[in-house]
């Protein structure tokens, strides 16, 4: 009988970078320990790096690391939508530019780069769509349950949109029931607490003239949605 020779398909390899160190063979159940060697290591993520990534909708950039944001859950989703449509709408109706939702990378400075759950964009702030956007005038961030996603929220992101130039930070905390207004003084690098509003309250917007939120209507939403 004549032996049939089986040639495998030509596959494509991509060349793990130089100087790293080959990790040991992962096992079932374990991660790919493997694939480590072909990105960067903590630290040295540069922004092309980062956008070569398949996919940053739950990926931020800072100082050269990867930031993991906690998979949404649906009453976290739930909560955005609402404050979403809200900020929408109103910014629609005035022709005041345009609101994103869940996904949008926004540069804060060279290297740093956020993905808040909303942001709204002033016509001066919009550029070309094609392009990673810079900056915006607006961010809210409904915080995740977990203490390393309360603190990137809370206290990060508070630093950070302040230092550079983001005028008003919402940050909606279901754990808390609070909707917290934060806006930025002119030349100051530090938020001043606009307000924290609670059930029963309705928070504004400095920057946004008119424009505010029925706190228990926005936690409501979620409830409700869960049931």
């Amino acid at each position: 009988m004549t032996a049939v020779v089986t040639t495998p398909p030509t596959q494509t390899f991509i060349a793990p970078r130089t100087g790293s160190v080959t990790p040991p063979p992962s096992r079932r159940g374990e991660p790919v320990w493997e694939l480590s060697r072909f990105y960067p290591k903590q630290g040295e993520w540069t922004e092309a790096d980062y956008f070569a990534l398949p996919d940053t909708r739950f990926v931020e950039l800072k100082d050269g690391c990867l930031e993991f944001k906690s998979m949404p859950r649906r009453i976290h989703q739930l909560f955005a939508r609402f404050m979403f449509l809200a900020l929408h709408n109103f910014v629609e109706a005035k022709k005041l530019g345009e609101v994103h939702f869940t996904g949008l990378n926004v540069r804060l400075e060279a290297g740093h780069i956020r993905v808040p759950d909303i942001c709204y964009l002033s016509p001066a702030k919009l550029g070309d769509p094609r392009e990673v956007q810079d900056l915006a005038d607006l961010m809210v961030e409904v915080v995740s349950p977990g203490y390393e996603d309360r603190q990137r929220d809370l206290v990060e992101k508070r630093a950070d949109y302040a230092r550079t130039g983001v005028a008003e930070y919402w940050i909606v905390d279901p754990e808390t029931e609070t909707i917290t207004v934060l806006t930025l003084p002119a030349g100051a690098n530090e938020y001043s607490e606009h307000g924290v509003f609670r059930a029963g309250e309705t928070a504004t917007s400095v920057l946004l003239v008119g424009f505010n939120v029925d706190v228990t209507a926005c936690f409501a939403a979620g409830k409700n949605g869960a049931q």
